[in-house]
C-alpha cells in the first residue's frame, strides 16, 4: 500500500508540475514527493503558559518525522487561555474556539491532502478540537499533549491557578489580606504547561490516552521534563508506521474506547467538561453516546485518585503514582476496561498494559488502592428534572450535603452573580441560578470558576449551590450543577424561575427542580419571550446561530440540512 494515499493528489503526473514547485520551495526534493505528508498542528502561543513551550515539541515532531521517512509540514492553530479570560466577556469565545481548532485542522489536512495529522496542544480546547478534526477527517493522527505545569508553592502547600481565583474569595471575605492575595498570585503558575490539578486540559489529555489516541505515560507529564519532548518524538515515530499500517482515527475512536475513556474520567475525578466533549467527538466519529451513557458508567466505576480541585495532589504526582497505565490497570482485572480496543501503536489496550501491576505502588496515596477508594461510585452525575429535562451534569463526590433545598437567587450574568458574591449578598442556604449562559444565550457557555472560588473562598461550598446553563471550569468543586437542558435562550425552565422560587438540588436522586407547579410554569412560559441575540456579526454571531444544546455536545454542525 502506497504512503502518500492523500498526498499523491498534489505531487503525482505531470499537470501537479506546479504543485511540486511550490513544495520544492518549503524544501521537498525529487525522493519526497512519494513520501507521505504529515501535518503537524502546532498549538504554540505565548497567550498562556498552556501552550507557550509547545513550539520547541512541534521542532522535534518536524525532525523526527523526517527520519522515520515521511515529510512534515507545520501547521499553526490558535488557543485561547480558559484562566485569563475567565469572567470576562472573552470567556464567551473559549468554547468556541473548540470548533475554530477542529476546523482549523481540518482545513488545512484536508485542503493540502494530507497523509496523516500530529496535533500538539495544551489549553482546554486543544484536546477537544484536535479530537474532533481527526474523527471528521479519518487520517491516521496522533495526540501530543505540551504537558502539565508544575505545582507552585506558597506557605508550604501546592499551588495551582485555582488557588489565586479561591484566594479572590477569601480576600473578600475578610480571610487573607492584600498581601497574602499577592503571594499566592506570584506563586501560583510557575512556568510552562496547562493547570495542573484533574481539571479541563489533564482530563482530557487522560481521558486521549485511555482511549488509545496519544502514547502511554504521555497525559501526565510536566511540559518542562525532557521526557515530553522524547514522548513527542516517539509519537511521531508511530504515527508515520500508522500511515503504512493505515491505522486509522474512527477504528480507534469507538464505543468501546470511548467507554474506557469515560471510565479513566471516572476514577481520576476528572473535569464535568469531558461529558460536553465526548458527546462532540463520539458524533464527529459516528458512534452512538447519550449524555445518559455518563451516568451508566458512573455507577460502576470508583473514584480512585486523591487529585486537585478536591483533593490534594496534581498531574505530576499522578505521573510519579504510575500513571494513567496505572489506573487502567486497575479498571482491567476489575472488568471496568474493554482490553480488545485498538490504540495508535497498533496493540491492543491489553497489550500495553501486560506488564502494569494490578494494585498500586504502596510508597504513594495518589492512587488509591482498589478496597480503598476515594468514593465508591464515579463523581460526575447527570442530574434531570423539571429543571433540566435534557440533563445536567454535577459533580456530587466530595460534597458534604448532596441534597439541598433553598430559594432561587437569579442573575442574568456571570458577573452580576459574582458581584453579589464578593459584596457578601448570598447566605447559607441560597440555590444561585445563572442563566442566558447557555451555548446560544451567552453565547459560548462561558464558565463560572470565578463565581464558584469565589463561594469556596468565602467558606459557602457546602452550604450554598449553584446551577446554570454555562459551564464550570475543571477546577471546580461544590454543589454546582452545569450545562443545564435546555437552556434558558430556547425556553427552557431556567429561564422561567424567579427570585425565591424553591429549588431543590438532589445529588443522590439525580434531580434538579424548582418547586413549582406544572400550571404556574405553564403560566410564565406564556409570558416569556427570547432576549434579543447579544451579537449580530462575527463568530459568536455565526456560532449562537449554528451550535446545539450541550445535552449533544453543543456541536455546530447538527442537523446542519434538516432544519
Amino acid at each position: 500500500m502506497p504512503e502518500n494515499l492523500k498526498s499523491k493528489a498534489i505531487t503525482q503526473g505531470v499537470q501537479r508540475s506546479p504543485n511540486r514547485a511550490m513544495l520544492r520551495a518549503v524544501g521537498f526534493q525529487d525522493a519526497d514527493f512519494h513520501k507521505a505528508i504529515v501535518g503537524v498542528a502546532n498549538g504554540y502561543s505565548t497567550i498562556t503558559p498552556c501552550n507557550m513551550g509547545i513550539n520547541q515539541l512541534a521542532q522535534r515532531a518536524e525532525a523526527a518525522v523526517k527520519t522515520a521517512g515521511a515529510m512534515p509540514q507545520i501547521f499553526g492553530t490558535i488557543t485561547i487561555s480558559d484562566g485569563i479570560s475567565m469572567g470576562t466577556e472573552g470567556m464567551k469565545y473559549s468554547l468556541v474556539s473548540r470548533e475554530v481548532i477542529a476546523d482549523s485542522i481540518e482545513t488545512a489536512c484536508t485542503g493540502q491532502s494530507m497523509d496523516g495529522v500530529l496535533a500538539i496542544g495544551g489549553c482546554d480546547k486543544n484536546m477537544p478540537g484536535a479530537m474532533l478534526a481527526m474523527a471528521r477527517m479519518n487520517i491516521p493522527a496522533i495526540f501530543v499533549y505540551g504537558g502539565t505545569i508544575k505545582p507552585g508553592h506558597y506557605d508550604g502547600k501546592d499551588l495551582t491557578v485555582v488557588s489565586s481565583f479561591e484566594a479572590v474569595g477569601q480576600y473578600s471575605a475578610g480571610k487573607i489580606d492584600e498581601n497574602e492575595l499577592l503571594a499566592v498570585e506570584r506563586s501560583a503558575c510557575p512556568g510552562a504547561g496547562s493547570c495542573g490539578g484533574m481539571f479541563t486540559a489533564n482530563t482530557m489529555s487522560s481521558a486521549f490516552e485511555a482511549m488509545g489516541m496519544s502514547l502511554p505515560y504521555s497525559s501526565t507529564m510536566a511540559a518542562e521534563d525532557a521526557e515530553k519532548a522524547d514522548s513527542t518524538e516517539k509519537s511521531a515515530f508511530v504515527l508515520v508506521e500508522a500511515i503504512r499500517k493505515q491505522i486509522l482515527p474512527r477504528q480507534i475512536i469507538t464505543r468501546k474506547s470511548i467507554e474506557n475513556a469515560i471510565s479513566v474520567i471516572m476514577a481520576v475525578g476528572g473535569s464535568t467538561n469531558a461529558v460536553l466533549h465526548f458527546l462532540a467527538i463520539a458524533r464527529a466519529a459516528g458512534v452512538d453516546l447519550t449524555i445518559d451513557d455518563f451516568e451508566t458508567i458512573r455507577g460502576r466505576v470508583p473514584v480512585l485518585c486523591d487529585l486537585k480541585p478536591s483533593g490534594r495532589y496534581v498531574a505530576t504526582d499522578l505521573h510519579k503514582a504510575g500513571g494513567i497505565p496505572q489506573v487502567m490497570k486497575m479498571l482491567l482485572v476489575h472488568d471496568l476496561l474493554h482490553d480488545d480496543c485498538l490504540t495508535i501503536s497498533g496493540q491492543t489496550v491489553a497489550e500495553v498494559l501486560a506488564d502494569i501491576p494490578a494494585e498500586p505502588r504502596t510508597d504513594q496515596d495518589v492512587i488509591r488502592p482498589w478496597d480503598n477508594p476515594m468514593y465508591a461510585q464515579g463523581h460526575l452525575a447527570i442530574l434531570k428534572g423539571n429543571l433540566a429535562t435534557e440533563g445536567a451534569v454535577a459533580k456530587i463526590t466530595g460534597v458534604k450535603k448532596p441534597v439541598i433545598t433553598g430559594p432561587a437567587r437569579v442573575f442574568e450574568s456571570e458577573e452580576s452573580c459574582l458581584d453579589a458574591i464578593l459584596a457578601g449578598k448570598i447566605t447559607a442556604g441560597d440555590v444561585i441560578v445563572v442563566r442566558y449562559e447557555g451555548p446560544k444565550g451567552g453565547p459560548g457557555m462561558r464558565e463560572m470558576l470565578a463565581p464558584t472560588s469565589a463561594i469556596i473562598g468565602a467558606g459557602l461550598g457546602d452550604s450554598v449551590g449553584l446551577i446554570t446553563d454555562g459551564r464550570f471550569s475543571g477546577g471546580t468543586y461544590g454543589m454546582v450543577v452545569g450545562h443545564v437542558a435546555p437552556e434558558a435562550a430556547v425556553g427552557g425552565n431556567i429561564a422561567l424561575v424567579k427570585e425565591g422560587d424553591s429549588i431543590t438540588i438532589d445529588a443522590n436522586a439525580r434531580l434538579l427542580q424548582v418547586n413549582v407547579s406544572d400550571a404556574e410554569l405553564a403560566s410564565r412560559r406564556a409570558n416569556w419571550q427570547p432576549l434579543p441575540p447579544r451579537y449580530t456579526k462575527g463568530v459568536l454571531a455565526k456560532y449562537a446561530k449554528l451550535v446545539s444544546s450541550s445535552s449533544v455536545g453543543a456541536v455546530t454542525d447538527l442537523d446542519l440540512f434538516t432544519n
